[in-house]
């Protein structure tokens, strides 16, 4: 014979046992045990209203009210008429029964362990009566086997411990005729005639219980979802089905939180091997999960899943009195054994100075006063430290055969976990290589199994999440960027990017599951912009992989930049404040994102998309040593001296420069030599050298008042200085030369002028707003290094800014 269990969900609804009905008839199972579960929710619903009853609240009897409707209608849709009043009688029957009981508990204001078992058993008894007739209705002929009367235990209420010896004798004996038969799961009835229940999964626990007692052919647990899943998909959204599994694998990820199949279920299968099926009810073609005694998962992935346990306490118990003293560790979980608590976990220090155990926080207020109390006289003596209590945790887990004797399984999990900051603060692996469990904090559960499942799972797939300041033209255009290669960056880089957060000095929204191309109308209707929140919520969102991009030229942004940091998340931008702000503070910034394994990355500071820090940075690593840089490094600048003519005048010409976005937002900076300054400052912190702003000397070729005043007095004044620069510019070019806004660092020390070059030099030459970098150094004494190319526009910059994200995971 088979057996069959179809959970809460699974007869959740007339329509949901249609479908069971449909499977059963499809498969032809005329030998088979059907253990059913009570309508979904209803076992919570009596729990909450015996509560209720007990508490004196006579709301109780609306909610009653509610569940016996919820029944009724289900004889409705699958009783036909004319059987419709033996069913209703039989069930109206029933719910009198539950009236009188819940009664009880009002009247007497008390709720025992032996009520809640009683009262909470009437789900399964009603759900197991009504299915019984709707298979009969469907043509099904089948026997109802009350479970009270065939399972046998003892009076734990709640979760009370099964007598195999008197229960494989009776139902052995209410099986024995064959055919079909309906039981209902989770109650039992003790030796001295009381109901009693299993504990929570006790169903499945009821149908392990029948095939080992029968010796079923195979065990079937019909659910919700495709079988084990690699993860719990209501956190990690890419979980998928194992195809197999071990009974030794399933075990461990039921006991660490795998809420599929729970851990009683499994021994008698195991004990029996009888193979164990986790199939889906609403998907019955998928073959689901198939639990054996074999190893063999029929994949190459060394772990078979990944599961957690939270609301965990850990505590550790230390001193020097514990060293070579036999018997502690005895005396520590049998203080614990005795008060009825189990450990969930251990970790312990080879000098035996440490032993540190996590257990459920609903228990750590029992735990900590039996350990403090076992241990009173050595903690009062000071040889045991006072006894150390962190909450908030969690337990992590994976699990699988296949992790024994692969090498770099311990590696590749911790690396993962590191790179996206989170601390591990306990670790413990049995000698089978079958688990690696850790404790990390609750907050970053989440996060750690979607990290742990890209990097076993998906290791070919990363997922990024992408936070912009910033929605101007090169903010914009990067998003544009973004949604134009999110298809090709997918097959073939691998790379899921998600746009998880947008903002600009208004507006903010966030998503998780990626802002698309309607970002604009999105962003009207989300809620009021503040940088402190909007940075707050990055933070607090705690995602795997995460990058927060400015691209604004603001001070109070890049001020974020070290939190930000701090808290794992790589920060890339365009904006050239922080790598030019005091040396300290760009130490600081660049220290802290190697210290917590991100990155910080700002290659279009200097060059827009050309890759200028890139290639001094490799040049440095590689040992050359920087002698000299020149630079005209102002797209900006480059395109006004390239189109500035007599028909076209100098402020004409920044004027278009600042509408085609080539400029920064205030042209002032352009035209004073600071942005030029600030590039070449950066270029030599990169090459090594320790200089401040302070440090760079810029010759303006502006009169000063220029700059003084608003934006408007800038403009007009700006015009004035036309016919003077017009001058210049054609003496400059009867000599045959360009005008280029040059820096240069050479022997530490740094400086901006105005230069004219001649066509020996290769800034000539310059077209559009390109911009030219030379790197004189040791290896490339003769002949400087040159990268040259467009060096200021919104493409450029926005594509630059989105190679440095690429670079981040390539």
């Amino acid at each position: 014979m088979k057996v069959l269990k179809f959970g809460g969900t699974s007869v959740g609804s007339p329509q949901a046992i249609r479908s069971i009905i449909s499977i059963l008839k499809q498969v032809e199972y005329h030998q088979a045990v059907v253990v059913v579960s009570a309508f979904g929710g209803v076992t919570d619903q009596l729990l909450e209203i015996s509560r209720q009853a007990a508490n004196g609240n006579e709301l109780y009897l609306e909610k009653l009210g509610k569940i016996e409707s919820r029944h009724f209608e289900a004889i409705t849709e699958l009783i036909s008429p004319l059987n419709q009043s033996e069913v209703a009688a039989q069930t109206k029957m029933r719910f009198n029964e539950l009236e009188d009981l819940l009664k009880g508990v009002f009247l007497l204001r008390e709720l025992s362990p032996k009520s809640i078992d009683t009262i909470s058993g009437y789900g399964e008894i009603l759900s197991a009566y009504i299915i019984h007739k709707a298979f009969q209705e469907a043509g099904l002929q089948n026997r109802l086997v009350d479970a009270r009367e065939a399972i046998v235990t003892d009076r734990s209420f709640n979760n009370a411990k099964v007598n195999f010896d008197e229960t494989n004798a009776k139902l052995k004996s209410s099986f024995a005729a064959g055919g079909l038969y309906v039981m209902a799961g989770f109650i039992a009835r003790a030796t001295t005639g009381e109901v009693t229940t299993l504990g929570r999964g006790g169903s499945d626990y009821t149908a392990a219980i029948v095939a080992a007692a029968i010796d079923a052919s195979v065990l079937e647990i019909w659910t919700d979802v495709d079988g084990v899943l690699t993860a719990n998909p209501k956190v990690v959204k890419k979980a998928i089905p194992i195809s197999r599994l071990s009974y030794e694998e399933a075990m461990e990820l039921s006991y660490f939180g795998a809420k599929v199949i729970y851990p009683p279920t499994i021994q008698p299968a195991f004990a029996k091997q009888i193979p164990l099926w986790i199939k889906n009810t609403f998907n019955p073609t998928y073959p689901g999960t198939l639990i054996t005694n074999s190893t063999d998962g029929g994949s190459d992935i060394p772990i078979k899943g990944i599961t957690s346990i939270p609301n965990i306490c850990l505590l550790t118990l230390s001193g020097s009195g514990m060293v070579g003293i036999p018997g502690t560790s005895a005396r520590l979980f049998a203080a614990l054994a005795n008060n009825g608590i189990s450990v969930v976990l251990i970790s312990q220090s080879s000098s035996e100075h440490t032993i540190s155990l996590a257990i459920s926080e609903k228990e750590s207020e029992k735990a900590i006063a039996s350990i403090r109390n076992a241990f009173q006289l050595e903690m009062a003596a000071g040889l045991i430290d006072p006894l150390r209590v962190d909450s908030s945790l969690s337990i992590v887990a994976i699990v699988g055969h296949n992790m024994k004797n692969a090498p770099g399984i311990a590696g590749s999990l911790f690396s993962a976990l590191g790179k996206n900051g989170i601390n591990i603060v306990a670790i413990a692996q049995g000698t089978s290589e079958l688990n690696i469990s850790f404790v990390i904090k609750r907050e970053d559960e989440a996060k750690a199994l979607n990290v742990v499942h890209e990097a076993f799972f998906l290791s070919d797939t990363k997922s990024v999440h992408l936070f912009l300041m910033g929605l101007g033209t090169v903010g914009s255009t990067l998003l544009k960027q973004l949604h134009q290669q999110q298809v090709f960056l997918g097959e073939h880089l691998s790379l899921d990017i998600k746009l998880a957060g947008i903002s600009n000095s208004k507006k903010m929204v966030f998503d998780e599951e990626g802002i698309g191309s309607d970002w604009q109308e999105r962003l009207q209707q989300g809620q009021e912009a503040a940088l402190a929140a909007f940075v707050k919520e990055v933070i607090h969102k705690n995602y795997r992989n995460s990058v927060f991009i400015d691209c604004t030229a603001s001070n109070e942004v890049s001020d974020t930049y070290l939190q930000l940091l701090s808290h794992n998340i790589s920060v890339v931008t365009p904006n050239k404040v922080a790598a030019s702000s005091s040396y300290a503070h760009y130490a600081q910034l660049n220290a802290t994102a190697r210290k917590r394994g991100v990155r910080f990355l700002y290659e279009t500071n200097v060059g827009a998309g050309l890759p200028v820090l890139s290639t001094l940075n490799d040049l440095i690593k590689s040992g050359d040593r920087v002698l000299q840089i020149e630079a005209a490094l102002s797209g900006t600048m480059n395109y006004i001296f390239n189109h500035v003519n007599k028909d076209t005048p100098f402020s004409k010409t920044v004027w278009d420069a600042k509408a085609l976005g080539y400029t920064e937002p205030d042209p002032r900076i352009d035209l004073s030599g600071k942005d030029v300054a600030r590039k070449i400052l950066i270029l030599a912190r990169e090459a090594g050298y320790s200089l401040e702003m302070e440090d760079v000397s810029i010759e303006s070729f502006l009169p000063q008042n220029i700059f003084e005043g608003d934006e408007a007095m800038f403009w007009s004044r700006l015009e004035q200085f036309d016919q003077i620069f017009e001058e210049q510019r054609i003496k400059v070019a009867a000599e045959g030369k360009q005008f280029r806004l040059m820096a240069r660092f050479a022997n530490g020390k740094a400086t901006v002028a105005l230069k004219s070059v001649s066509v020996e030099h290769p800034a000539y030459f310059l077209q559009g707003s390109d911009s030219i970098v030379l790197f004189t150094t040791e290896r490339y004494a003769q002949q400087p290094l040159v990268v040259k190319g467009a060096g200021a526009g919104a493409e450029v910059t926005a594509a630059g800014v989105f190679a440095d994200v690429i670079r981040i995971f390539s």
